[in-house]
């Protein structure tokens, strides 16, 4: 199981995402957020995923993404990206590292 934190900035409606994989080793994601939009998006992914066609996916497509564009308001919301890399480290794809984005 993968546990990941999505602070996405001013709006401070942080998210929590947790990614595990089932016995036919698909993702389940439970995904936890004050956001509403966020948690419109978390309806639509309530379903097994198959990590490899979504992290396997070109940058902004596939089925996080495309749900994503239906039920997110904010262009910039780092949380669909944020769901990909929590299944791409609970599924073995990459390491659990830490992503950020800071202004200078």
């Amino acid at each position: 199981m993968k546990k990941l934190h999505v602070y996405p900035g001013v709006c401070g409606l942080d998210t929590v995402i947790t990614a595990e994989t089932n016995e036919d080793e698909e993702i389940v994601l439970d995904i936890r957020s004050k956001c509403p939009a966020v948690m419109k998006l978390a309806e639509e992914l309530k379903e097994p995923l198959d990590a490899y066609s979504i992290c396997f996916s070109k940058p902004g497509s596939g089925e996080i993404y495309e749900k994503a564009a239906k039920c997110l308001i904010h262009g910039a919301c780092p949380t669909a990206a944020g769901i990909v890399k929590c299944i791409e480290a609970e599924a073995g794809l990459a390491l659990a590292k830490d992503v950020s984005m800071v202004f200078e």
